[in-house]
């Protein structure tokens, strides 16, 4: 999931489904469930700022991907159209966590420090794999792929994310 401050890229369009309106969208957390979750949807084109609102009027879950039924979108025709737009929530739409978790996005623009303090980089950005998440760590032009593992990760702070590697791990991947 991307971030813009006050909205939060969920996916993007994939194609149609079926012949009454639905779209198939590809979650970018890995989770199409939480698509249940959500009441309005903004479609935008891709790298476009413009986002057109959309009630979600029912969602479920086929393989890794998310069927949406959009209020106005009634046939295949219509949903052809919303093929290859991103989607988007507001960010104060997203549910509201327990103490001890977090969302991935919050974490882009923190800085990242070894366990003993040491500066790794800034976040600048979160890759979604098949196995887990892979935070994007900048120090200057050196960029550094961190997997974002149970194990690696020590704690998230208001400012910091502190992580504890292995060693060799930024050596082999900066």
């Amino acid at each position: 999931m991307a971030d813009d401050g006050d909205f939060v890229l969920l996916g993007k369009v994939t194609r149609a489904h079926g012949i009454r309106g639905e779209i198939r969208i590809h979650p970018y957390s890995g989770e199409p469930e939480n698509f249940r979750n959500y009441r309005t949807l903004y479609l935008s084109l891709e790298g476009s700022s413009g986002r057109r609102p959309f009630v979600s009027e029912r969602a479920r879950v086929q393989g890794r991907q998310a069927l949406v039924r959009l209020k106005g979108c009634t046939s295949r025709d219509q949903a052809e159209l919303l093929v290859g737009c991103e989607v988007w929530l507001r960010s104060e739409d997203l549910p509201t966590l327990d103490e001890d978790e977090y969302y991935l996005h919050e974490m882009q623009g923190r800085r990242a420090v070894t366990r003993q303090g040491d500066e790794i980089g800034v976040v600048t950005g979160i890759m979604a794999t098949g196995a887990h998440e892979i935070l994007v760590v900048r120090h200057g032009t050196r960029e550094h792929l961190i997997p974002l593992v149970a194990e690696f990760l020590v704690r998230i702070e208001k400012e910091r994310v502190v992580l504890d590697l292995p060693p060799g791990l930024l050596e082999i991947n900066g």
